[in-house]
């Protein structure tokens, strides 16, 4: 019983090695991308300067990510394989923000230091991401425009 027990364990943990081995981040150029994502990258680059391409296998899906500038604030774009945006995250003043959740992101700095804002844009859903160091350490919260956790 007990080798079957260990067995098992043995499989599940190289199991999840394999996995998390898939999950990978490469940095790519254009010309690697497909032909659907090169189109809608360079949709999305009037106006912008392109910084970087990432591929990022994970769980099974490839995902392209593509880093601009755009009027000195970061904008990072997520795609799919057929050029759809996955996600959207924009460097925001932390004024510009809603009320309520500005007051969650100045409540959770404390006496930290708020390093970066980005309003983030998932499955049609918008939330804020707030990136400070406090005691020493990076950390981010997100929350909605009411303030709310987000996970």
């Amino acid at each position: 019983m007990k080798s079957a027990f260990f067995a098992s364990a043995a499989f599940t943990s190289a199991l999840a090695g394999l996995l998390t081995a898939q999950d990978s981040e490469t940095r790519v150029k254009l010309k690697d991308l497909p032909p659907a994502v090169q189109a809608a990258v360079a949709a999305q680059s009037k106006g912008a300067t392109l910084k970087g391409l990432t591929r990022e296998a994970e769980h099974g899906l490839t995902r392209y990510e593509a880093e601009f500038r755009v009027k000195g604030r970061t904008k990072d774009i997520t795609f799919d394989e057929t050029g759809k945006i996955v996600s959207l995250e924009e460097a925001v003043p932390v004024a510009s923000i809603p009320a309520a959740a500005r007051e969650a992101v100045e409540k959770s700095i404390g006496t930290g230091k708020l390093l970066l804002v980005e309003t983030v844009t998932e499955d049609g859903a918008t939330f804020y991401e707030a990136h400070m160091r406090k005691d020493g350490k990076e950390i981010e919260i997100k929350v909605d425009a009411s303030g709310r956790p987000v996970k």
